[in-house]
């Protein structure tokens, strides 16, 4: 037998860590469902009433959908709405007592906390893996060509049939709709965050689908040089970073680069991919709006005019 040399306090610690882990698991597998659509993925409860939210890729296109319950029970499922374009759609089961989980606020994650996965992969239910937020905003592009913003990067194990089950954090709320893995990599995972997953998730509810303004803008939160800030007089110390510009796009019409720094759009400050995200609404296509932007450390602006995407 091999002797680990670790002391009290080490130990402690590790007590810690598994007694969080166990509590999550606990607190959110009942919420946690396996789905049998286009192929095999999981969801999870968000509303008592029966809302489930699952990736677009698991149930897209389905003739038929199954739920599984934590319980074993196998329930039909209808599709509310689908937003390929975030990877998130919509579900609904007609089932009593279900336990239904809630959303962190994904704009306040950091690097290295504690992040948990639960789902259903390989069929295996309720699989639970650990490990940290790895990065944050990262771009990931969906099966339709868009790139979806701000997306976690975490290493908690995913593999296929983890798609559209929670990540979640040390307190069992939902930071991230669990979509991604990249092979054979191991330790590379992507979830999209929380308040994308949310903000999909009531459009979907109200109408069944998401009519956007369009950009044409691939985008990461960024923070800002205090000195910047103070400079400019800018009222957040972030804003996002244009990482590409689509070609013949109001944004590209525009003038907008590769590199460019969005602060303002229509006289909002932008913090971030999520603010930007919100001002783009249905109601603002063919309207045209001023966007404020840094270039070279100088502020500019830009006059843009968004287009209608379903």
């Amino acid at each position: 037998m091999i002797a680990l040399d670790i002391d009290k306090n080490d130990r402690d610690l590790l007590d810690v860590y598994s007694q969080t882990v166990t509590a999550v698991a606990e607190q959110v597998s009942p919420s946690v469902v396996r789905i049998e659509a286009s192929g095999s993925g999981s969801g999870f409860v968000m509303t008592p009433d029966g809302y489930l939210l699952t990736n677009s890729h698991v149930v897209s296109g389905a003739k038929r959908v199954e739920v599984t319950l934590h319980d074993g029970q196998r329930l039909p499922a209808q599709v509310v709405g689908d937003d390929p374009h975030t990877d998130i759609a919509l579900i609904r089961i007609d089932a009593p007592k279900l336990v239904a989980l809630t959303f962190a606020n994904s704009s306040a994650l950091r690097v290295g906390q504690l992040a948990i996965a639960v789902g259903n992969p390989y069929g295996f239910d309720c699989t639970v893996t650990a490990g940290v937020v790895s990065a944050l905003g990262r771009s990931l592009r969906t099966k339709t060509g868009r790139l979806v913003d701000d997306v976690i990067q975490t290493d908690a194990a995913l593999n296929p049939g983890n798609s559209g089950g929670p990540l979640v954090d040390s307190r069992g709320q939902v930071i991230g709709v669990n979509t991604a893995m990249i092979m054979p990599a191991q330790g590379i995972c992507f979830a999209i965050a929380a308040n994308t997953a949310s903000f999909v998730m009531g459009k979907l509810i109200h109408e069944g689908r998401i009519r956007r303004s369009f950009l044409g803008v691939a985008g990461q939160s960024v923070p800002l040089h205090r000195r910047v800030v103070r400079f400019h007089g800018l009222p957040n110390e972030s804003g996002v970073f244009v990482v590409s510009v689509e070609p013949n796009s109001p944004a590209k019409l525009a003038g907008l680069r590769e590199g460019d720094l969005i602060v303002a759009f229509r006289d909002h400050p932008i913090g971030g991919v999520d603010d930007l995200h919100r001002l783009l609404t249905e109601e603002q296509a063919g309207v045209g709006a001023n966007m404020t932007i840094l270039r070279d450390l100088k502020k500019q602006s830009l006059w843009v005019e968004p287009t209608l995407r379903e």
